[in-house]
């Protein structure tokens, strides 16, 4: 059965001294995104608590990932103050970036 949606992770090294750090190493970011639509429909995280999960969840739920990401990075800049801020923005671009390569097949402009 072809599933309609793409299941897709990325990570990056969590900042050392943070207890992400010590329990995972790095903030991994899980993504399930509509192939017709390129959005995104669900989102699963390392986060370690569920406020964060369910805050980062309901930042990026929605977000189109056929076209540029810097509103979402630009409101993660502004409104998640979290020690994992950059590596969360490295992996997003990431997971951007294999996404566009995988589905789109063509690179960011």
């Amino acid at each position: 059965m072809a599933m309609s949606t793409a299941f897709l992770t990325a990570y990056a090294k969590a900042p050392q001294n943070t207890p992400m750090y010590e329990n995972n190493k790095q903030i991994g970011i899980m993504l399930e995104i509509n192939k017709q639509s390129h959005t995104i429909v669900n989102v699963d995280s390392t986060f370690m608590t569920g406020l964060a999960k369910d805050y980062l969840k309901r930042m990026i739920i929605g977000t189109d990932f056929s076209i540029d990401i810097s509103d979402l990075i630009l409101d993660i800049e502004m409104n998640c103050i979290i020690p994992s801020q950059q590596a969360l923005i490295v992996a997003l671009k990431v997971a951007h970036q294999k996404y566009r390569d995988t589905f789109l097949k063509k690179p960011i402009e």
